[in-house]
């Protein structure tokens, strides 16, 4: 849902209403838009992705750690704010300079796609996050079909490969942070996949 005409907030007062409504907006040079709730299967499937994405850096003794959506994301070269389903940072968190509760810094994001965002987190979604420096992969998940896609680029690069990782029993190689991960467990407990 918008709620304002463009270049009407500045990132000041976008950063005020989010902390006088409690309520998560995308930040996007001066719009704001409410974020909808999402259903049953994309709150498993984000949970059961920061759940492995954790146990993989533990377990592979990683100084990167993975992010909820609670956690946004300052794109600051679009002047924008995100909520990415999941992020990871590695080594040290970097605060926005314009909002302490966002960070700088994911070398991988993660968005579940939906039937309503799937054409824009592919597009200028990916665009934006592809600004920012440290981004190394970015990571799609189908919703009602066991179907990830896997965007990556080695640091200093702009050229992006795409893997696109099918069926319960494949492994998403993950080349930022050197795991990889079931999908079988990406989609644990998740109805109607294909």
């Amino acid at each position: 849902m918008k709620v304002s005409n463009k270049h009407s907030l500045t990132i000041s007062d976008y950063v005020s209403l989010e902390q006088e409504t409690g309520v998560k907006y995308e930040f996007h040079d001066g719009e704001v838009f409410a974020l909808a709730g999402g259903s049953l299967n994309h709150g498993l499937l984000c949970g059961n992705v920061y759940s492995e994405l954790r146990n993989g850096l533990k377990t592979a003794s990683s100084n990167c750690k993975p992010l909820t959506s609670e956690i946004k994301l300052h794109v600051e070269t679009q002047n924008s704010f995100l909520y990415p389903d999941c992020m990871v940072v590695c080594d040290k968190l970097a605060p926005s300079r314009k909002d302490k509760n966002a960070v700088v810094n994911p070398i991988l994001v993660v968005e579940v796609l939906s039937k309503s965002t799937a054409d824009y987190d592919r597009g200028d979604k990916f665009y934006q996050y592809r600004q920012i420096p440290s981004l190394q992969e970015y990571v799609l998940i189908e919703q009602d079909k066991a179907v990830v896609e896997v965007y990556f680029k080695k640091p200093k690069s702009d050229l992006w490969k795409i893997s696109r990782y099918e069926g319960l029993s494949s492994r998403v190689q993950l080349q930022s942070i050197g795991i990889e991960i079931s999908i079988e467990e990406l989609y644990f407990d998740v109805e109607g996949v294909l």
